[in-house]
């Protein structure tokens, strides 16, 4: 198994939190994700313990082999520690191939019974030399806005 480089980065801004996360299994290998989750007023019930939220998600090639999103696994959490597991096939009804030096964007959401909670995840990929590899998610927080400081 090859060694890996993590580079996260987190910023927040009025739009949500960005998530930057660089893996490198090698220059050839390489995929930067941003992830931007938002909170979705307009949908949610919050008297009704239903809380909306959508996350967009930027998939960039940064390495030197041109990679196709196989399928995904995410791990969704809500505040009382309540775990969901997601796996399928691509995103959105998608295995996009994505080139060095080119991205993937998506939107998608997700639905708690609370206020607070996490995602995190990986996409499996495969090289077009053949490679499979993981490209992790870190854990990104899904929170209405103004809960968290």
């Amino acid at each position: 198994m090859q060694d890996r480089v993590v580079r996260c980065f987190a910023a927040s801004s009025d739009r949500g939190l960005v998530i930057e996360l660089v893996m490198n299994r090698s220059a050839r290998h390489a995929f930067e994700i941003h992830v931007q989750p938002r909170y979705l007023d307009e949908q949610s019930q919050p008297s009704a313990n239903r809380f909306v939220f959508s996350y967009t998600v930027r998939i960039r090639n940064v390495g030197a082999v041109p990679a196709r999103l196989l399928s995904r696994h995410w791990i969704i959490t809500d505040g009382h520690g309540k775990v969901e597991e997601v796996r399928g096939p691509g995103v959105v009804g998608e295995q996009p191939h994505v080139a060095p030096g080119e991205s993937f964007e998506y939107t998608s959401g997700a639905v708690l019974s609370t206020s607070v909670g996490t995602m995190e995840g990986s996409y499996q990929m495969l090289a077009d030399d053949g490679e499979r590899f993981d490209a992790e998610i870190p854990r990104f927080t899904l929170t209405i806005p103004r809960i968290l400081h």
